[in-house]
């Protein structure tokens, strides 16, 4: 039976130590790091994101603010607005909620934020110096995965690591981390050839792939760890990850829920990257 990684007790350990990394930036800056987050339009599940963000920042003593725009905004007036922040002293971080309404150009918004505080890790810039091995702003989600290894005590060094999905939010940089960490990393899509058996050569199998429940028990190799980034909704209506986690729990070495798995990890990660983004701007 597997034991169960749980990202909730992990992300609180991450905010602790960034609260009092705060404190430390406030005694020696006279200020406090500062997020701004950008909504667009009143998407129900973004505005329940960007609410965890604001309270979020709260909690560990950082400025959090929340830019609410009408869906209605214009290409011109938020590129606008990201100008501005990118040349305001007291804003280490900006993060453009995703999705954006249609008729805005998704690319180009991301693109405009300035890459020192980019926070999301989404910008080509941060994404080459990830993948060339240099420091860089590393998307949060995969960055919370690799804290959940590391409080696992599982070092990737020389094993098999299977990413299922290529997303250049999760899936690409999931696998320059791990291929950083010195694991042979195979990247798996939807257009993988007899996926199932992809997934049992793994040692470490990271699922983000958007489909409830797809991966199988069988798909996972016996002392697998598995980290599953998916959250959908299932027939049953309830809250669930890319893996079928009563089957795969039995086989795995570690494994994370779906919810309080991967989750809290990536609010705790955007925080670290605010803390970083404002020390390397001092």
């Amino acid at each position: 039976m597997g034991s169960v990684l749980d990202g909730k007790a992990v992300a609180a350990k991450v905010r602790a130590e960034v609260a009092r990394d705060v404190g430390v930036f406030r005694a020696a800056h006279g200020r406090v790091p500062g997020l701004d987050v950008v909504l667009v339009g009143a998407d129900p599940a973004s505005e329940v994101y960007v609410r965890h963000k604001e309270k979020a920042c709260d909690e560990v003593g950082m400025r959090g603010r929340v830019h609410r725009l009408p869906a209605t905004t214009t290409q011109a007036e938020l590129l606008a607005l990201l100008e501005g922040l990118n040349a305001d002293a007291s804003v280490d971080g900006v993060l453009v909620q995703l999705p954006l309404p249609r008729g805005l150009d998704e690319k180009a918004i991301l693109d405009a934020v300035h890459p020192s505080k980019d926070v999301d890790g989404f910008h080509p810039i941060n994404a080459g110096l990830l993948s060339s091995g240099r420091p860089a702003l590393v998307p949060c989600t995969p960055s919370g995965c690799m804290r959940l290894l590391a409080e696992a005590g599982v070092d990737p060094a020389g094993k098999r690591a299977v990413v299922v999905g290529r997303s250049n939010i999760v899936g690409k940089p999931m696998a320059q981390l791990l291929l950083a960490a010195n694991a042979t990393v195979t990247i798996a899509h939807s257009r993988t050839a007899d996926l199932p058996a992809v997934c049992r050569e793994a040692d470490i199998l990271v699922v983000a792939i958007g489909r409830a429940r797809m991966v199988r028990g069988d798909w996972v190799r016996e002392g697998a760890v598995v980290i599953d980034v998916g959250m959908n909704r299932g027939d049953d209506g309830k809250l669930c990850g890319d893996v079928a986690y009563d089957e795969a729990l039995p086989r795995a070495s570690f494994i994370t829920p779906v919810p309080g798995g991967v989750g809290p990890m990536t609010i705790a990660c955007l925080l670290e990257n605010t803390l970083k983004a404002a020390r390397a701007r001092g």
